[in-house]
């Protein structure tokens, strides 16, 4: 079983484990079901979160939505589960840096994505 998680794709070896077992990244005790926040998420188009990796092991993350000051949209909020990931099966990766496009580093997330999940009909509350 092991041999096969590690072959498929490149998801950390946890992730696998949880997709394996049924398990999800969310904790749906609380109402939260992966699917549908994903599905949710992916309403709010916006930005990006940019990797590099250097040849020297460092990983630059930069948040990319600079005509919202950064703010992380729904999509963005994606790709940063993806970029973690990403983060974690890097193995010659020595550190990270953080940063916003623009001289902004980020003014928090897009408010009309946080109204959106919050509300009733979103049925995540």
């Amino acid at each position: 079983m092991a041999a096969s998680l590690l072959k498929t794709s490149s998801m950390s070896l946890r992730t696998k484990l949880l997709h394996q077992t049924g398990l999800s990244l969310y904790n749906t005790s609380h109402g939260f079901h992966e699917e549908e926040v994903k599905k949710k998420l992916q309403q709010f188009p916006g930005g990006s979160i940019d990797l590099q990796k250097e040849d020297n092991g460092i990983g630059i993350l930069t948040l990319n939505n600079p005509s919202k000051r950064n703010a992380f949209s729904g999509v963005m909020m994606l790709q940063l589960l993806e970029r973690v990931i990403e983060l974690e099966n890097w193995t010659e990766g020595k550190g990270l840096i953080v940063r916003g496009a623009k001289n902004t580093f980020s003014s928090g997330s897009d408010l009309n994505a946080v109204k959106a999940l919050g509300t009733p009909e979103a049925n995540f509350l």
